[in-house]
């Protein structure tokens, strides 16, 4: 993934782990990052396997589930 370093795109994309991130100005940064993409199909696959962990880990709706009933077991546990 190549996207802007703005918003909440920095909590998905993880420079240099699982993508590149620019300032949306970077123009010359974005094409660098995409050809670099393009030309390593070694790096594709392991920013690609690196995202998936990422965003499996930090943003499926099952992993939110479990941290609110985490949350409420240790509510229920501290009375």
């Amino acid at each position: 993934m190549v996207a802007s370093n703005v918003g909440g795109i920095p909590t998905q994309v993880i420079d240099g782990q699982n993508g590149f991130l620019h300032d949306p100005e970077d123009y010359a940064g974005f094409s660098k990052s995409i050809l670099k993409l393009l030309k390593d199909e070694e790096l594709r696959k392991r920013m690609g396997k690196a995202g998936k962990e990422h965003a499996t880990k930090n943003f499926l709706i099952t992993r939110l589930v479990s941290d609110w009933l985490q949350l409420f077991k240790n509510l229920l546990h501290k009375k």
